[in-house]
C-alpha cells in the first residue's frame, strides 16, 4: 500500500552515496540535489544507502544531512531517513521528552492512529532505543483519564481482522450510551475499556450500532462527554478505526487553516503517512475541502521545505 510514487531507480546506492557527498562539497549544500535522490527512495532504498554511504565515506549520512539541512526541511528530512516503526519511536519520544516542550497531542495521534502490530513494534524498537519503556514516558507525562487510556492502548494485542460480532457491537454500544448521554457525568473507566480492548472493525460496527439506535453519533457522544487529551485520544482511536484516510485529511486540513501553518503537525503527518496510506488521504482531502492536499501544501509553504513535501505527495491528483 505504499504511496510514495517511487520511480524505478536506475542507481546503485553507490551512486547513491557518490551524488550526495557530490552535494555536500564545496560552499553550501545542493539541497535540491539531495531532496531529488531521497524523497524518491523507499524505507529499504534509504538503509541500504545509509550502509554503503557509511562504508564509502567513514560519515554518518543522517549526522552529514542534520549539519547541511536547516529548517523545517531539516526536520522533514531527517524524520524519513528513518523506517516507519523507529520514526514511530523517534516522534513518540521527541513529543515526550523531558528536556524539550511536551507535546501529548503528537504523542497522542501516533499511538492511538496505529494498529496493535505496529505498536508493538515501535514499543519494542522505543526501548532498545532511547533505553526506557514507552509506558514509563506515558506514566510521567500523561495525567488522569488519558494516561489510563494510553498505557490500556499500548498494552492490550487487539484483533486486526475485519470479522465482527454485530451482537457484541450493540452491546459496547449500549454500555457506552449508559456510560456517557443517560447518566449525568461520564463513567470513563467504560469508555477507557472499549476502546482500548477492541479491533478496529469492531470500533466501527459500534459507531455504527450506537447511531442506529440512538439516532446521534458516537462521535459527538465522545465530544459532549469528554475533554481535553482524553478526548482526543478517543476521537483518534475511532476515526481510525471507520477511516484513517479521513481522519488524516482532517489533521492535514487544521494544521494549514487559518492564519500560519503549523509545520509541526503538517511534516509530521506527511512524512510519517507517505509510505502507508497517503493516495487515500488525497483522496479524501479532495472529496473534503475541494482541492488537492498538493495544492493546499503548495500554497502553505516555500522553498526546499515546500519541495521536498511535495516530492513525498506524489503527483497532484
Amino acid at each position: 500500500m505504499a504511496s510514495v510514487t517511487i520511480p524505478p531507480v536506475l542507481t546503485s546506492p553507490r551512486d547513491d552515496a557518490i551524488s550526495l557527498h557530490r552535494a555536500f562539497k564545496g560552499f553550501g549544500c545542493d539541497t535540491s540535489a539531495v531532496i531529488n535522490i531521497l524523497a524518491h527512495r523507499d524505507a529499504t532504498q534509504r538503509a541500504y544507502l545509509q550502509q554503503e554511504y557509511k562504508t564509502m565515506y567513514h560519515d554518518d549520512l543522517t549526522k552529514r544531512l542534520s549539519s547541511e539541512l536547516s529548517g523545517n526541511t531539516k526536520k522533514a528530512v531527517l524524520l524519513w531517513m528513518h523506517d516507519p516503526p523507529t520514526r514511530d519511536a523517534t516522534i513518540i519520544r521527541q513529543a515526550l521528552a523531558a528536556e524539550g516542550i511536551v507535546d501529548l497531542r503528537a504523542a497522542t495521534e501516533v499511538i492511538c492512529s496505529r494498529t496493535p502490530s505496529q505498536i508493538l513494534h515501535f514499543k519494542n524498537l522505543y526501548f532498545s532505543t532511547f533505553g526506557v519503556y514507552l509506558e514509563q514516558d506515558i506514566e510521567f507525562h500523561a495525567t488522569g483519564d488519558h494516561k489510563k487510556l494510553l498505557l490500556a492502548y499500548v498494552a492490550t494485542p487487539r484483533y486486526e481482522g475485519l470479522e465482527v460480532d454485530r451482537a457484541a457491537a450493540e452491546h459496547d454500544a449500549k454500555a457506552l450510551f449508559r456510560a456517557g448521554e443517560k447518566k449525568l457525568g461520564t463513567d470513563e473507566k467504560v469508555f477507557v475499556q472499549i476502546f482500548s480492548g477492541r479491533s478496529s472493525a469492531h470500533l466501527a460496527a459500534v459507531s455504527a450500532a450506537y447511531h442506529n439506535m440512538y439516532g446521534g453519533s458516537l462521535k459527538k457522544a465522545v465530544k459532549k462527554e469528554t475533554s481535553g487529551n482524553f478526548e482526543h485520544a478517543l476521537l483518534t482511536i475511532l476515526q481510525c478505526a471507520e477511516h484513517p484516510g479521513r481522519y488524516f485529511a482532517k489533521v492535514l486540513h487544521g494544521a494549514m487553516k487559518g492564519l500560519g501553518t503549523d509545520d509541526s503537525t503538517l511534516l509530521r503527518v506527511i512524512v510519517s503517512r507517505a509510505e502507508i496510506d497517503m493516495q487515500f488521504i488525497k483522496a479524501e482531502y479532495m472529496k473534503k475541502y475541494g482541492k488537492t492536499l498538493n495544492d493546499a501544501v503548495h500554497s502553505e509553504t516555500s522553498g526546499n521545505y515546500r519541495a521536498f513535501l511535495l516530492a513525498l505527495l506524489g503527483p497532484n491528483h
